[in-house]
């Protein structure tokens, strides 16, 4: 039930909710019909057999997106949406779950104006009661519905963590907690959540493997009608074996406060995996009044996942300067980190086409080094599936010098690339400065831009004078950038120790050399000697050459 519930909270904290699709309800039938068929399966899969065929995240998130199509189309409450649950032990104190705070903001408006506050962290595992009468374990029962759930005393009972008998104030008491995966120095931010939910889940449904059940740890979040105060809950349920409660129960007064421990858990060893914290009033209402969905003295306040489950809107192909034609996912706008995702990239059309992804999947996205959009599996295919068809494979290493109108794309990636750090570096001059300059002057080839005059830029629309005599300034200095530079501006298919190893080196030099004595540099093997080599003496390539050497550019 946690599940169907998490599902609900997405819709409620923002995260990821999203306008409503423009569908026809043929068609929003259909898509429906086919993620709540998955969703079964998965559920099937989980609480029946106790295997988990997707991440938490994963579920979590396609479980809120369906929750809200059926919003949309006027389907609110779908049997398939809910998990099968066949939990019939009542609960002597009702679930109510936790609502989500989906900012710093909304927790500071929640936390305004309330005392007596303590802070934890959002232990990730699976929700229990335990009942204890007169000093002992009499019943464990998993979270089910809030109101009522299974039978799970049997298994509790084995698991070394959870106390068999107690003393005191807790010989008859109800307790509420999660059950969890056991870690050592368990850091989240570098080891994400490992699925530690599904593995205490699978762990309570099977009936013969116990051997997680002695991995399997017990923190106490609750204790309906407890003693008056919360140091005093704490120090009993310290003495009584649930020493991690007052361990990881502080009180807090602000918001910032809390936004400092929130992420100091998120990177220090723990022994359970975590997905956010948790702020509650030390005063709750009678055991008797709580109702699942009703928890109003306590919030979450989750981490950002680390990654995200987005839908593919369109898909794009792009040529890059030596004619390889790369696939790049338009998606649905997703938040990840600080970074707001709206596209990635799926390589190769060869790549696109074994992954079999088109427009209305759902793929989960992260953030791979420097922060750059990754994509990491497909999670869902939709069921109406269109895939457009890719460019013709008329682009190559030699196409595309000249600015003609089939050429536009591959022509501006090679201008963008000349303009980098790692060839000409020409500060401030990137694609859309290059198309801007080719409107207003429309240069023929790679290199017309050379000639022009100090007037026509100061001059050009979308240009300040001061940039464009900038830019003439630096368009100067190209001409006496080093031959290597240019070569590489041209393009030539050479691996960069190869490009390191050339000394003294002009075009007529290079021209004279044989396969083998390309064969001679690091990096360069036969069949790309072989490529060097026709390359250098392809006539597009000679056409470029005996321009640049009336330009009197050094080494041609």
């Amino acid at each position: 039930m946690w599940r169907w519930i998490s599902g609900l909270m997405l819709l409620w904290c923002g995260n990821g909710v999203a306008v409503c699709p423009v569908w026809s309800q043929a068609k929003a039938e259909k898509e429906i019909a086919s993620l709540s068929a998955q969703i079964k399966r998965w559920d099937e899969a989980y609480w029946k057999l106790g295997v988990s065929e997707v991440s938490d995240e994963v579920y979590d998130q396609l479980n809120g997106r369906l929750t809200q199509w059926q919003r949309c189309f006027g389907n609110d409450f779908a049997e398939s949406a809910i998990p099968a649950l066949e939990g019939n032990v009542k609960h002597p104190v009702a679930h109510t779950g936790v609502r989500k705070a989906a900012s710093k903001e909304a927790l500071g408006h929640w936390m305004h104006g309330r005392k007596n506050l303590w802070m934890q962290p959002k232990v990730d595992g699976v929700a229990v009661t335990l009942v204890y009468r007169n000093g002992k374990l009499a019943r464990a029962i998993s979270r089910g519905n809030g109101l009522k759930g299974e039978d799970w005393t049997a298994r509790v009972r084995l698991i070394p963590s959870v106390p068999k008998e107690v003393s005191g104030a807790l010989s008859n008491s109800v307790l509420q907690g999660e059950l969890f995966w056991l870690r050592e120095n368990h850091v989240q931010r570098q080891m994400g959540g490992m699925n530690a939910r599904a593995k205490v889940a699978g762990a309570m449904m099977r009936q013969k493997d116990n051997a997680l059940l002695s991995q399997t740890g017990i923190f106490i979040w609750a204790w309906p009608d407890g003693p008056k105060g919360m140091e005093n809950r704490l120090s009993e349920l310290s003495s009584a074996g649930f020493s991690l409660t007052a361990r990881y129960t502080l009180p807090v007064q602000a918001v910032d406060a809390v936004e400092k421990q929130r992420l100091a858990w998120q990177n220090m060893a723990l022994p359970f995996a975590t997905d956010g914290i948790v702020v509650r009033s030390a005063e709750s209402p009678t055991g008797e009044s709580w109702l699942p969905g009703e928890g109003n003295w306590i919030i979450a306040w989750k981490y950002s996942p680390a990654a995200q489950v987005a839908e593919v809107r369109n898909i794009l192909f792009s040529v890059g300067r030596t004619g390889k034609i790369s696939v790049v996912a338009a998606l649905e706008s997703v938040q990840l980190d600080d970074k707001r995702v709206q596209r990635v990239s799926l390589g190769s059309v060869g790549r696109w086409q074994r992954l079999d992804i088109a427009p209305g999947d759902q793929i989960q996205v992260s953030l791979a080094g420097q922060g750059i959009p990754r994509f990491d599996k497909v999670v869902w295919r939709g069921a109406d599936r269109q895939k457009p068809e890719p460019p013709a494979s008329r682009y190559h290493p030699l196409s595309c010098f000249y600015a003609s109108p089939e050429c536009m794309e591959q022509f501006f990636a090679r201008l963008t690339w000349l303009s980098s750090k790692q060839v000409f570096n020409i500060e401030g001059l990137g694609e859309s400065g290059w198309r801007t300059l080719w409107q207003a002057h429309h240069f023929e080839h790679l290199f017309s831009w050379l000639l022009l005059t100090q007037e026509q830029l100061q001059s050009t629309p979308g240009f300040s004078a001061a940039r464009g005599l900038a830019l003439w300034h630096r368009f100067n200095q190209v001409h006496e950038r080093p031959f290597i530079r240019w070569i590489m501006a041209l393009g030539v298919p050479l691996p960069q120790a190869s490009l390191k190893a050339l000394e003294d080196v002009s075009w007529q030099k290079m021209s004279e050399r044989s396969e083998k004595a390309w064969q001679a540099l690091p990096g360069t093997g036969a069949e790309k000697a072989r490529q060097i080599v026709a390359w250098l003496h392809a006539p597009e390539i000679d056409v470029l050459v005996r321009w640049l050497a009336q330009q009197h550019i050094n080494g041609f």
